[in-house]
């Protein structure tokens, strides 16, 4: 671990090249993304037993490696054992980090960790400060693992009187994983090609059982230690309340949206019972944001209902966990602001607390270029691909968001929207800011000065 920071360190020429935290995280993830494609474009790899080529292996390594879930081709049908495993680890590291891996060796050995290292945890565990880090990181990685084998092993007992000791074993663990990452790969394809978790959309057991993985892997790992060590909704943070009430809000609106446009739409909810509505509306509701498990066909629901989704989409979970998205805080600190200033206040106040306003400015950021980015991806992918706008900005979105939901037309995409979307899925991974401070942020001069101020009409 040590030596960790030292292979970000090289000379070229005479000038040493330092890169910051937020710049190693970056670095490390691409190579990531790399190794995986090497290892799954490898003739083992795929189950016919020919190479898949770079660019679908390199299209599912990202897509992996950025918890995201879009897919070229079903996940049983296309790869191996051997590729399976390897689109798992990719999962895991993705969705935890790949410092919480590090780490592990490091706890293991009881290594010390230094400052280097200490910043790194903090940056990719979106902390502010470094102060209680590595215990923070201790938790995560314990519970991480403890979580996902318990809902292995719900899952596992759910498969098994159906399908068999073996495969009720890997369904189980791959799931699971992949569910608490906010991943949405599944492996179902040997029973039901590409039809994700609508094979389990009438068994509560399954849908609960995801739906819990998921919410607990994109509420973030500051609340989950925060939740168990503080354990009183009053004695929590303004950060850890607005992510929980934020959260609760959106699974339950987000179901009601769901239920009431698609109730009758016979190709969606419409043929279920009353119980079996309701439990899809509420799974749908908390895939979308980030998770990409499809329990009904995405293709066929109602454009209102598209509409539903892409905007859950962009929401996504929370800071620091293995979701994706603006996030949920981020939203909650742009609609207190736009209800301060349309009050005529100066100042953005939530629970008796004033927010800063440069979290203020990053939360304008970052939403102004997630929704930017989304619209020019939608408008790139129909030019460039035979799927209409709106199947074209839910892609993009679901790239963008690395929700991994898809309205059927990832295959159909050209190789230019097939390079967006691995572009933007790993924007979207790796985070906006994160990209924006760690490559952006450069000289700084021209921030010890002021131009001279001037009025402009607005609105």
């Amino acid at each position: 671990m040590a030596s960790l920071g030292k292979l970000f360190r090289f000379r070229a020429g005479k000038h040493r090249i330092r890169l910051s935290p937020t710049q190693i995280i970056a670095v490390v993830f691409a190579g990531i993304i790399l190794t995986g494609t090497l290892l799954l474009a490898l003739p083992v790899a795929s189950r016919s037993g020919d190479s898949c080529g770079f660019l679908p292996a390199l299209f599912t390594a990202t897509s992996s490696t950025c918890v995201t879930g879009l897919v070229l081709y079903d996940t049983w049908t296309q790869w191996s054992s051997f590729g399976q495993a390897v689109i798992l680890v990719l999962i895991e590291l993705g969705g935890l980090g790949f410092m919480s891996a590090a780490s592990l060796v490091v706890f293991v050995l009881r290594r010390k960790v230094g400052l280097k290292q200490r910043m790194i945890m903090a940056q990719a565990l979106s902390l502010n400060e470094m102060e209680g880090v590595v215990n923070l990181q201790r938790w995560v990685l314990f519970g991480s693992l403890s979580i996902q084998f318990a809902g292995a092993i719900v899952l596992f007992l759910r498969f098994l009187p159906a399908y068999g000791l073996e495969r009720a074993f890997y369904w189980g663990i791959f799931h699971s994983v992949s569910a608490f990452c906010n991943a949405g790969f599944d492996i179902v394809g040997s029973v039901a090609p590409g039809d994700s978790m609508i094979l389990f959309n009438n068994d509560p057991v399954i849908c609960i059982t995801l739906m819990a993985l998921i919410i607990i892997g994109g509420l973030g790992f500051f609340v989950w230690e925060e939740v168990a060590r503080l354990r009183r909704f009053r004695k929590f943070s303004v950060y850890t309340k607005l992510v929980i009430l934020t959260t609760g809000v959106l699974i339950v609106a987000g179901g009601a949206m769901f239920c009431l446009l698609e109730w009758n739409n016979p190709a969606t909810l419409g043929q279920m019972s009353v119980p079996q509505k309701l439990l899809n509306g509420l799974f749908q509701s908390v895939t979308v944001r980030t998770a990409g498990f499809a329990s009904v066909d995405q293709a066929q629901l109602t454009d209102a209902g598209k509409g539903v989704s892409m905007l859950l989409m962009l929401i996504g979970g929370s800071s620091g966990s293995t979701a994706g998205g603006i996030k949920t805080v981020t939203l909650v600190v742009l609609l207190l602001f736009i209800w301060s200033r349309a009050r005529g206040r100066q100042t953005v106040c939530v629970f008796k607390r004033t927010i800063p306003a440069d979290k203020v400015l990053d939360a304008v950021t970052i939403v102004s270029i997630m929704v930017g980015l989304a619209l020019l991806g939608g408008i790139f992918i129909s030019a460039t691909s035979p799927v209409s706008f709106t199947d074209g900005l839910y892609e993009a979105v679901s790239a963008l968001a690395t929700v991994g939901l898809t309205a059927g037309v990832t295959p159909e995409l050209g190789l230019p929207a097939q390079i967006l979307i691995i572009i933007y899925m790993y924007f979207g991974r790796v985070g906006v800011l994160t990209i924006s401070l760690g490559f952006l942020m450069g000289d700084r001069a021209e921030e010890r000065f002021r131009c001279a101020h001037t009025n402009l009409l607005i609105g």
